[in-house]
């Protein structure tokens, strides 16, 4: 039987070749028609044999799979004409352009790189064979966040020249309502229990407008999660979600869900142990475990040990670690033991630090900001830093870092910095006018990465109705490599505050001088600041109003009373920063503390000194940090020290605390704080005279003296400003412009007093006659309990030509006699 398999199978092989041998022929020659697009030596170089070689009919078939599979063709058809070759193609259309229409589930970006992975690209070739593929995909991703209903279809528009137009239309619908989750097995905890912590929610009460009940796929699996973690952290180890469920109903508008599962018992950790290499940090490790033996199980304490371990070991450049806790389950004891097997794997160098993105800034400016060294280990920890410190430079919007592996090397790596560079400069060119305030302009220019060296530069000039200034400055923050800065300041201003729009009592002054300034980094989040300005004042034209008795004694020339005051200072200034912010403007966490502090030197003029202290504090609502709360604090003091003729130095009245405006918005710009008093004294005519005149007059007892309160406002000598602020999303603003349009809804309040000025002497005293029904009164103004609030809606732009601030603020605590705007609107204000 063995003998006639083989005969026979020797009698089929030899037929084989026969055949064979009469199908082969040597090809003479190939021909092409169809080609429009693609060129001739390509579609040859896809053939499997060339001019001149021995094929078959089956070598014929391979180049036909040859062809397809260099994308180019739609058909392909082989004809033999003796020992020539033909080949009839027909190109595959060249996509023309793509367009994108209902989709708001889905950003355009999100599509093109999702169209991108399938080759479905501008200018490239159209695989027809995909379309069904795309629009199954989209539908499912739809299906995924609950839109049952959607649909999607990929039109195709042939054009002239074998192209073709696509057009990608959407019917999102609306999503599936989550109806019921129920939880099947669960004895030891409520579905209530379960149910508060998850993010899918249902049977939602009207008053929380701001949840939503929509179903999502991906949300849903994590919900399950979060119920297995919830089992896993109270020492269920055994638990198990059996099966789940989802039901959609026949409308396609609502989801039930149910969940079944296992809880099992409490089991307790007998000990932990280590195997692998703890790379000599042995000690540390474990005296930094949370886990303890004879406690329960605790997943969340074992996912935190890991993630611990393998930071730590990251520290020292171990960034490819695997750390992994095995647990060796004892069912009849109803006990664990833990072993944590520690991996580090090699250390990781950093070979090259590159910088990609910054058009403006130079790349010195970046790379001192970067902790990670190159040629050093790579540190998260190190790049995190870098990150937090080049994004809170005030020109930079946005930072990412990425670590790509250097070919042919398992311990080397690049690590790329991506900038997104904002509006550096801070152009102020506004022109506004108030009730009060009258007819202002103003312009002024500042550039705080001057010419791309990271130097902040500026000229300010402004000019309206009471004040003309000038201020040149100049700052390097990198003077030494090791961050000290170096600034310098020249200015000059008249101002005239006679008019009524400066709400502030009459006088004018001139100050001009010159400063210098210079600051050490501590550490990473602490700075501390020191400086010393030079600067003469002169004032005159200034109203005799009680506030300013000290002031004129010690500086009034007896013997030109009238003549003004001038008084030059040499102050010294010193400061301390901490922050640790997530961003140079709007940032969304992290939080600012500032603490400055000025005084005269004993051989000034004037001897005072004004500190002040500043607190924002920034909390994430969400992950995005699209929503976030701000609370700032803003509090001042300042007073003299010494004396001079037996009279006590005070904080001069040109250095005084104001508020209203940007500090305390909704108030007229510093309208809220003191107001001038005006005692005058009662007098009665004196006893006739022999001529048959009289005497004069003569002053009454003080207590009949009566005061006027001008409606203008001296400041004070103390202030404390608080602030709440809800950051909220922006309406209709794209992703593109999230970090560079903030809208926030705000409460402000606060006020300004003077602790050194005695209100109790005109407390038994009577308005004058002649004060206005609506002039403040006596307390309004001056008494520290008086809280000023207002509330409203900020939006601020960082525009090409610097930061622009719209704001629209009701005053919600307004005292008889006030007389204030609620709206107002900045161009140019730094923030």
């Amino acid at each position: 039987m063995t003998i006639k398999r083989l005969v026979a199978a020797m009698l089929l092989a030899g037929l084989s070749n026969s055949v064979l041998a009469e199908q082969s022929f040597t090809v003479q020659d190939i021909q092409v028609e169809g080609l429009q697009r693609v060129a001739l030596g390509a579609a040859l170089n896809n053939l499997p044999f060339n001019i001149g070689d021995t094929i078959t009919e089956a070598s014929l078939s391979r180049s036909i799979k040859s062809l397809y599979a260099a994308g180019h063709f739609d058909d392909i058809q082989v004809f033999r004409d003796g020992n020539t070759v033909i080949y009839r193609l027909k190109e595959r259309p060249t996509i023309n352009n793509i367009e994108f229409d209902g989709n708001k589930d889905i950003k355009e970006e999100q599509l093109t790189e999702s169209l991108t992975g399938q080759k479905i690209i501008v200018g490239e070739p159209l695989d027809k064979t995909v379309i069904k593929e795309v629009e199954n995909g989209l539908t499912e991703f739809y299906h995924g966040v609950g839109k049952y209903n959607a649909a999607v279809q990929m039109k195709v528009t042939y054009l002239p020249r074998n192209r073709v137009n696509l057009k990608i239309e959407f019917e999102e619908g609306d999503a599936a309502s989550v109806r019921q989750i129920n939880i099947v097995g669960n004895e030891l905890f409520s579905d209530e229990e379960l149910l508060k912590n998850i993010e899918s929610k249902y049977d939602l009460p009207w008053w929380r407008f701001l949840s939503s009940d929509r179903y999502q796929k991906q949300t849903l699996q994590g919900d399950f999660e979060k119920i297995r973690s919830y089992y896993l952290d109270r020492g269920y180890l055994r638990f198990n979600i059996d099966a789940n469920q989802v039901s959609v109903s026949t409308d396609k508008t609502s989801v039930y869900v149910t969940l079944n599962v296992t809880e099992g018992e409490q089991y307790t950790i007998t000990g932990i142990d280590f195997v692998g290499d703890l790379i000599g940090q042995d000690d540390f490790i474990k005296a930094l475990l949370p886990l303890k033996a004879g406690q329960l199980y605790n997943g969340a304490l074992v996912t935190y040990t890991e993630e611990s371990i393998a930071k730590l070991l990251a520290r020292f450049g171990y960034a490819n670690s695997k750390v992994r806790t095995i647990p060796n389950i004892n069912d009849d004891t109803k006990e664990v033991a833990l072993t944590i097997s520690v991996e580090p794997g090699k250390r990781v160098y950093v070979r090259r630090l590159e910088v990609a993105g910054n058009s403006s800034t130079k790349d010195e400016v970046i790379r001192r900001e970067v902790r990670q060294m190159e040629g050093a280990w790579l540190s998260n920890d190190a790049l995190e830093l870098s990150k937090e410190r080049i994004q809170r430079l005030p020109y930079i919007e946005k930072v990412e870092f990425e670590t790509k592996e250097v070919a042919g090397v398992d311990d080397k790596v690049d690590v790329g910095f991506k900038i997104k560079e904002q509006p550096s400069g801070n152009f102020n060119a506004g022109i506004s006018y108030g009730d009060f305030q009258g007819l202002s302009f103003q312009i002024g220019i500042e550039q705080q990465n001057f010419f791309g060296t990271g130097n902040s530069a500026g000229i300010s000039l402004s000019t309206n109705k009471y004040n003309k200034q000038i201020q040149l400055s100049l700052t390097d923050p990198y003077f030494t490599l090791d961050a000290v800065s170096l600034g310098g300041q020249v200015f000059y201003s008249d101002t005239d505050y006679s008019s009524l729009s400066s709400n502030l009592e009459a006088y004018k002054q001139k100050r001009y001088g010159f400063g210098a300034s210079i600051g050490y980094p501590i550490n990473e989040y602490n700075r501390l600041n020191f400086g010393t300005n030079y600067a003469v004042n002169e004032i005159n034209s200034l109203s005799e109003y009680d506030q300013l008795r000290h002031f004129r004694a010690v500086l009034m020339d007896k013997n030109d009373p009238d003549g003004g005051y001038k008084f030059t200072n040499y102050e010294l200034i010193a400061s301390w920063i901490q922050s640790t912010l997530n961003r140079g403007l709007f940032p969304t966490a992290g939080h600012e503390l500032i603490l400055s502090g000025r005084i005269t030197t004993p051989n000034s003029d004037l001897q005072y000194y004004k500190t002040t202290f500043e607190a924002r504090n920034y909390i994430p609502l969400s992950n995005d940090h699209r929503w976030s709360f701000l609370s700032k604090l803003e509090v001042g003091y300042g007073n003299g020290y010494g004396d001079k003729d037996g009279y006590d130095y005070t904080l001069p009245f040109t250095d005084n605390f104001y508020a209203g405006g940007q500090n305390l918005r909704g108030f007229e710009a510093r309208i809220v704080g003191p107001h001038a008093i005006y005692r005058q004294v009662t007098t009665v005519p004196g006893l006739p005279n022999p001529t048959g005149g009289n005497s004069g007059n003569f002053p009454t007892d003080p207590n009949f003296d009566t005061y006027i309160v001008s409606p203008r406002s001296t400041g004070g000598n103390a202030m404390a400003i608080a602030t709440l602020e809800l950051i909220t999303p922006t309406p209709f603003v794209g992703e593109d412009y999230v970090n560079q349009i903030r809208t926030s809804l705000f409460v402000d309040a606060g006020n300004v007093w003077d602790t050194e000025f005695d209100l109790s002497r005109y407390a038994g005293l009577s308005p004058s006659a002649s004060q206005s029904f609506n002039s403040p009164k006596l307390l309004d103004y001056s008494d520290a309990g008086l809280i000023r609030v207002s509330t409203g809606l900020s939006v601020q732009w960082i525009s090409p030509m610097g930061p622009l601030t719209f704001s629209l603020a009701k005053i919600i605590r307004k005292e008889e006699g006030d007389d204030q705007e609620n709206f107002s609107f900045n161009i140019g204000t730094t923030f």
